[in-house]
């Protein structure tokens, strides 16, 4: 043994993982034998003491504990699997798909997040998702959605979008200032695969600045925040969906987004509207008129085409 290794136990990784009984799922088996021989290793890498050991534990019970007193408002583990990275990388592994022009890809993916809501209303094309005040930036947003294998327009598809207000919350966070569905709402595009819509330029915003997740970022010595984002999910029944997230391209936190969450192709301009597109109403909700454009187009994958496959756990 070499000078200042250390004999640990070489057979106890394995004797965990063999403790496994008949009944366990292939798949279960895999993973279950891949986490432990990772974290084992970890472990002895490292050296971990009880005591770090047990401030890891503290932690996690600190993480269901803020779950369970916020009602299930507030998903802290969610929250520590963005920003150590891994929502974002199981993103990737999701939505790989192969192309045989780089050039030519379907649009990135990006993560959920925590504040989707299957509640949101259907919208009619042109309409706005701004219901309540604010003091953002109106924008007149629009695009077409395309088929990646012959690039023409998919009709009928449905184009899911949320963002939050202008002070950095969402309606679920922010019921003193914002109605249920606020900055929210879902589109079919049309027969030349066009939607048009009105919303806010977004906002930066930070994490919130408590909790284990805060703790973790202290440690690490990070900032909270999330560069602004609008949150999209695009659906149709042939084609592999699309859930993203699109950035201002001059937005301070691109390069160090907490969430590690920001790719090249989802990073947008929003330019100065020069008057009200033909067949769109001048935007009359809160906020007065539109000032920004955003022009966005949407590359989906038919289903069934070749996905990424990776090696087996």
């Amino acid at each position: 043994m070499p000078a200042g290794e250390k004999n640990y136990d070489p057979t106890f990784t394995q004797h965990v993982i063999d403790t496994c009984g008949p009944n366990t799922s292939p798949r279960m088996k895999d993973i279950f034998a891949a986490a432990m021989k990772h974290l084992h290793n970890f472990a002895r890498e490292i050296d971990l003491t009880p005591e770090e050991w047990l401030v890891g534990v503290k932690f996690f019970n600190e993480t269901g504990k803020i779950w369970a007193e916020s009602e299930g408002k507030r998903n802290e583990m969610h929250r520590l699997s963005d920003i150590t990275g891994l929502e974002s990388l199981v993103t990737e592994i999701a939505n790989y798909v192969q192309t045989d022009d780089p050039n030519y890809s379907p649009t990135s993916a990006a993560i959920l997040g925590p504040f989707w809501s299957p509640n949101a209303p259907w919208r009619q094309l042109g309409d706005s998702i701004i219901q309540d005040p604010h003091e953002g930036t109106v924008t007149y947003m629009h695009g077409t959605i395309r088929d990646l294998k012959t690039q023409q327009p998919i009709p009928d598809v449905t184009f899911d979008m949320w963002q939050a207000s202008s002070n950095g919350k969402y309606d679920f966070q922010d019921s003193p200032n914002q109605s249920d569905n606020n900055l929210r709402g879902k589109f079919k595009t049309d027969q030349n695969g066009e939607y048009r819509l009105y919303c806010l330029r977004p906002t930066a915003y930070s994490l919130p600045q408590d909790g284990p997740s805060w703790q973790l970022l202290q440690a690490l010595d990070r900032h909270p925040m999330r560069p602004a984002h609008i949150h999209l999910m695009v659906t149709h029944d042939a084609y592999k969906p699309v859930v993203t997230q699109i950035y201002p391209k001059d937005d301070p936190w691109l390069s160090t987004d907490t969430v590690f969450a920001v790719k090249d192709d989802l990073v947008v301009d929003f330019v100065p509207l020069k008057e009200t597109p033909a067949g769109m109403k001048e935007h009359e909700g809160p906020g007065g008129k539109a000032t920004r454009e955003l022009h966005l187009d949407i590359t989906l994958a038919p289903k069934g085409m070749a996905a990424h496959s990776g090696p087996k756990l």
